[in-house]
């Protein structure tokens, strides 16, 4: 009992503590005791970032697994994301969660554990983009041969572009456009996408020319420098590319993702200018070659078909052994001719002797009394016959109007009048009942109508999107930077110019926030007003 009492006694001297002060003194000696410290494990139950753009998981090892937090600001500065089972080594403060009573770490920088997690990395990101057919034979294309415009996408510091431009100057002076970017770092590899979807952008036939070949440009370095070309959003960026594409990153025995899904990879970037535009002299100097090839055959054509023209002038008969025959057939017909011309004269003058002497004018004065007898015998019956026919027509005209009475036709008129009548009322009423009927279909039309137009959207703050030839344009995917659209309101249109098209459905590489780095050039989207009406999202 009496050491109940002294327990009792000494319980009562301990300081009474709410529990969020409880709280704040652990997460304070949490943070005083441990400040920044190094932790190496593997990355467990993460599911990417959150709405928020924060990240949660744990590393763990074999015997114990610590909570972990990544800000947004952070996770968008990351030179390498966090992935499922992956071993890190990540560096930041160990601070507590009072809301559910557990210690976590607040990663300032991660960095996977060693080259060997590098190249596992690496190993897996191939397999997974090799599935999808990125690198396959198939879908790259040819260069052109003789390119109008080259494009190249390097850093403007260093000696690769000098040594590329050197190259250009001694095989073949053309056009080259440069997109500068940052070939190391965080932002390496945003930049370098959005240089390539850059160049993609550029219309055809406009104020800035549109490469026909690009070249992704960068010296020797470790695989950390050259880790930005191993990023997804690169290979994908390469791999949507409408324009043939070199890679030209690092030396010979540099190897990078981007190299496996572009249209060729080049050993040097020196070796990449070569291979971008053919040798004048050597082409010169084919062409000198062609030339003559083409001289030298023309020569052997005309002098073949002048041997076979010869041959064929052997072969043929002289003129005169071709002519010599008919010339002997027209000889012997113009004498038949002759001689053919005095018959048929004498036969024609034997023939109208013979006619004349049966031709006197008495046989003509006969024929001719005949005729006149014959036209006094055909008047003389028709006159009977008209007579007999209009005699009989009187006849029957007078017993039909003896039948005719004045009232009988006045009868039938009052009949036909109050026939008319009852016709023309009934008439009317069924047109008004088809009218009537008209209109109520018409209406169920109207409503209907109002019901199904895209109008009645409008009115709801929607609006129709259309391309400069009156087409709807019903997906984002449609567009192109630079195409003209028309956006049709409910109380006006407007016209508008696109300037970039973002695909929401596309993953994109977040946007670093460093505020030392400078932010790769880019081009803001911006919508120029053509009918006077505010820019508005389309229901289509």
């Amino acid at each position: 009992m009496n050491q109940r009492a002294s327990q009792t006694q000494l319980g009562a001297n301990v300081a009474e503590y709410s529990v969020s002060e409880l709280s704040g003194a652990i997460k304070r000696a949490l943070e005083q005791g441990f400040g920044y410290v190094r932790l190496r494990g593997e990355v467990s139950g993460y599911r990417g970032p959150h709405a928020s753009g924060h990240c949660y998981f744990a590393l763990k090892d074999d015997k114990a697994k610590i909570e972990t937090v990544i800000w947004k600001g952070v996770f968008q500065r990351l030179k390498v994301k966090p992935e499922e089972g992956m071993e890190v080594v990540a560096q930041g403060r160990i601070t507590t969660y009072p809301g559910s009573s557990k210690y976590q770490i607040v990663i300032e920088s991660l960095e996977p554990a060693g080259i060997g997690a590098l190249m596992a990395l690496l190993e897996e990101r191939k397999k997974k983009l090799a599935a999808e057919g990125l690198f396959d034979e198939e879908r790259k294309r040819p260069r052109p041969f003789l390119p109008g415009v080259v494009g190249i996408i390097t850093s403007l510091t260093g000696a690769v572009i000098r040594d590329m431009l050197h190259g250009f100057n001694e095989r073949f002076p053309t056009r080259v456009l440069i997109w500068p970017v940052r070939v190391q770092g965080e932002t390496c590899a945003a930049e370098v996408a959005a240089a390539i979807r850059g160049f993609n952008a550029i219309t055809p036939g406009g104020a800035i020319a549109r490469p026909d070949v690009l070249i992704v440009a960068r010296g020797g370095g470790s695989l950390e420098d050259l880790w930005g070309f191993n990023e997804e959003v690169v290979v994908r960026a390469v791999a949507e590319s409408a324009i043939p594409l070199i890679s030209a990153v690092g030396h010979e025995t540099d190897w990078t993702l981007i190299d496996l899904v572009s249209d060729a990879r080049a050993p040097t970037p020196t070796k990449a200018a070569e291979w971008a535009v053919p040798k004048h002299a050597d082409l010169a100097q084919d062409t000198a070659k062609l030339g003559l090839r083409l001289a030298t055959a023309a020569r052997r054509v005309l002098e073949s078909a002048r041997t076979h023209l010869k041959a064929a002038a052997r072969g043929l008969p002289r003129l005169e052994d071709l002519v010599a025959l008919p010339r002997q057939r027209f000889d012997a017909l113009e004498k038949r001719l002759g001689r053919a011309l005095l018959a048929n004269t004498r036969a024609h003058h034997m023939r109208h002797v013979r006619i004349s002497s049966r031709l006197h004018p008495r046989l003509l004065s006969v024929r001719l009394g005949r005729a006149r007898d014959r036209l006094d015998t055909f008047g003389r019956r028709n006159v009977d016959a008209l007579s007999r026919s209009a005699a009989a027509r009187r006849t029957r005209f007078e017993r039909v109007a003896g039948r005719m009475q004045p009232e009988a036709v006045r009868q039938r008129i009052a009949y036909g009048g109050e026939r008319l009548s009852t016709l023309e009322a009934r008439s009317i009423q069924a047109l008004r009942n088809r009218i009537l009927a008209g209109r109520r279909q018409l209406d169920a039309y109207a409503k209907l109508l109002g019901s199904l137009s895209y109008q009645s959207v409008l009115h709801r703050g929607f609006a129709v999107v259309r391309d400069k030839d009156g087409h709807t344009v019903r997906k984002a995917a449609e567009l192109h930077a630079g195409d003209r659209l028309e956006l049709e309101f409910a109380d006006g249109r407007a016209r508008v110019e696109t300037r970039e098209v973002d695909l929401g459905d596309r993953k994109k590489p977040p946007a670093p926030a460093s505020r030392t780095s400078q932010p790769a050039p880019t081009r803001p989207t911006r919508v120029r007003r053509g009918g006077g009406s505010s820019g508005q999202g389309s229901l289509f």
